[in-house]
């Protein structure tokens, strides 16, 4: 399975990369847009909604949003505002993650709950990623670097975790993430912003902010990849899809991306290394 999932990550990784760094804001944000609708497909499937036609239906509506959404990115506030609730979501899923049996239940009202929580991932994390990508200057970069940051994190807490991990982060949820994976996310994503923060010109006071907003955003992806698990759970299967040989569905690599991009963009604005 490790190497098939390597092999699939040599495959994609350069593509994606590519994509950031060279492609406009624009069709960068269409292309985010697509990716987050097929997503938030997997996502209903998930949640309960067994029909094809009914998750047609809120794809359509989930598009018409994200086409919305663009109208209005010139608006002073709603984006920011949606940044920010975003944020709050997240903290508010780390309650929701002590008391993992809340919404297992397969009733219409946690179908409904799920759903609902589902826009709370998707619409705040597309808009951060948007925002930074099109930020001035160095906007295409700080996107590939907020990426970076969560596969460092994804790569020090796996192999942290298999040569030290003993003490369990979440058995009942994810039983194979330990603490000293959540260490090893730390150190590696805090190397990584150091290097690619002075590679951009951050060699003042707020290397130190951007180290903190750092060990926040990967925390915070940690928080999405174990949502999406206790997701898995209630359903109880193992992978949102089958997409990527190795490697599930595209939920599955886009659960900590969703959790690290609003609070990655709130310390950006926080920080003035990106404009709202």
């Amino acid at each position: 399975m490790l190497r098939q999932r390597v092999l699939t990550a040599l495959l994609l990784a350069p593509l994606v990369i590519l994509l950031i760094l060279l492609l406009p804001t624009g069709v960068f944000a269409l292309l985010l847009a697509l990716a987050f609708l097929a997503a938030t497909w997997e996502w209903a499937r998930l949640a309960g909604m067994k029909s094809h036609a009914t998750r047609g239906v809120l794809l359509a509506f989930a598009a018409a949003l994200f086409a919305v959404l663009w109208s209005l990115r010139a608006s002073g506030w709603l984006w920011p505002a949606l940044i920010v609730a975003g944020v709050a979501w997240w903290l508010l899923v780390c309650v929701w993650l002590r008391h993992f049996a809340f919404g297992a239940a397969p009733t219409p009202e946690n179908r409904n709950l799920k759903l609902l929580a589902g826009a709370f991932v998707v619409f705040p994390a597309w808009v951060a990623g948007v925002s930074i990508h099109g930020s001035e200057p160095h906007g295409h970069v700080w996107t590939f670097l907020a990426m970076l940051l969560v596969w460092a994190a994804d790569t020090g807490a796996y192999f942290s975790g298999r040569f030290f991990g003993k003490r369990k982060l979440a058995p009942q949820i994810s039983p194979g993430k330990t603490w000293a994976g959540v260490y090893g996310a730390f150190a590696t994503s805090a190397l990584v912003i150091v290097v690619g923060g002075w590679l951009l010109g951050v060699r003042d006071a707020r290397l130190i902010g951007l180290i903190a907003v750092t060990i926040l955003t990967v925390a915070s992806s940690i928080v999405g990849d174990l949502l999406e698990s206790l997701m898995k759970r209630h359903a109880n299967v193992k992978d949102s899809g089958v997409l990527f040989p190795g490697h599930g569905g595209l939920l599955d690599r886009l659960d900590s991306v969703f959790a690290a991009l609003p609070v990655f963009a709130l310390g950006m604005l926080l920080l003035k290394l990106l404009s709202p």
